[in-house]
């Protein structure tokens, strides 16, 4: 729901939106105003209530197509995150906790009423960097186990290959 005055309305109609409301029924022009006012802040928290539905299992957050293609593929559950996406991953969140210092700064030099806990959010950033890290690390080892695996087994077939083509042409 987009519109402020459906908003407005749906604090009479919806139990949900006068919960959250807190039982009072703000005028459209008021609604309107603070998400204007608040719109940076508003991001970081949807960012987040999505962030955590996805880790709750609540939601399942990509692009959904159809498509009639048929590619032959070697898909698994383990590998499910490329190395790739945790790049962008810890890009975007570098750039959030950057963020989130400058926002620091800005509430110690000015007077802005204080809606988030700074370090808390610093910290859950970090935690999450660290996570990745060792995903990313992760990933890696068992991408070199994964080809020395394959060298060793295509090496092993090269070396049987040859052996029969010994053997065909001393028969011959």
């Amino acid at each position: 729901m987009f519109s402020s005055r459906k908003l407005e309305l749906a604090t009479y109609d919806s139990v949900a939106f006068r919960y959250i409301a807190a039982g009072s029924h703000p005028d459209q022009d008021t609604l309107a105003t603070f998400r204007r006012r608040f719109v940076d802040e508003l991001t970081g928290l949807f960012l987040q209530v999505l962030e955590m539905g996805k880790e709750m299992k609540l939601l399942k957050m990509g692009t959904v197509c159809l498509d009639g293609s048929k590619i032959h593929a070697s898909a698994s559950r383990h590998s499910a995150i490329s190395h790739g996406h945790i790049v962008k991953i810890e890009e975007q969140l570098i750039k959030e906790v950057q963020e989130l210092l400058a926002l620091a700064e800005q509430a110690d030099t000015a007077n802005i009423p204080d809606r988030m806990s700074l370090p808390k959010e610093l910290k859950l950033r970090q935690d999450r960097l660290a996570a990745m890290a060792a995903a990313r690390a992760k990933i890696a080892a068992r991408a070199t186990q994964r080809y020395a695996s394959e060298k060793a087994e295509f090496d092993e077939k090269q070396a049987y290959d040859a052996q029969r083509w010994a053997v065909f042409y001393l028969l011959r």
